[in-house]
């Protein structure tokens, strides 16, 4: 069974859209219960190199980029799932970065499967709260209806691009991010 969850800011001008998809040790309420990602939980998923999706509101039809292709960038680190999407020429692309600018696409999110035992269940007071630990990474989305509030998104400028070039050589990552 496929899971998605949504969340982010998107913010700015630009063709080229970073940030985290998922922000571990942040929490969800999704109704029933609270959702927790911890860190290491897509570790094992982005080393085996299958070919991950980025779309626009989980919609199949509006890929915007892939791993394969190398136009969707996805690294684990201490704060989360950081991700780097190269938008499109297509109408897809286009009508994202144009939402992106305006303000009305302003969320990120993710789809995946839980891998088994990859996720742990407690009581907590009345409410109960699901630990991700592992799960196999299907997408990254964006869009308007986010569920953990503390990813974020910003779309790069051309100015910023520039910068990047100059830091890519120095194996830095210059990410300008709006909360």
């Amino acid at each position: 069974m496929l899971e998605i969850r949504s969340n982010g800011t998107l913010t700015g001008k630009g063709k080229t859209l970073s940030g985290y998809a998922a922000v571990f040790n942040s929490e969800a309420v999704l109704g029933d219960f609270t959702e927790v990602i911890r860190q290491g939980a897509f570790a094992k998923s982005l080393a085996t190199g299958s070919n991950i999706r980025a779309l626009s509101n989980h919609d199949a039809n509006a890929l915007v980029g892939t791993t394969r292709g190398g136009t969707l960038q996805l690294r684990e680190d201490a704060h989360g799932l950081a991700f780097t999407l190269a938008l499109p020429n297509t109408s897809h692309g286009r009508d994202l970065a144009e939402l992106v600018s305006r303000g009305d696409v302003s969320g990120c999110s993710f789809g995946f499967r839980v891998a088994p035992g990859g996720d742990r269940w407690e009581q907590r007071g009345k409410q109960m709260v699901r630990e991700l630990l592992n799960v196999e990474l299907i997408e990254v989305t964006l869009t308007a209806d986010p569920a953990y509030a503390d990813t974020s998104v910003a779309m790069r400028s051309l100015h910023a691009a520039r910068r990047d070039d100059y830091f890519a050589n120095n194996r830095m990552l210059w990410l300008e991010t709006c909360k």
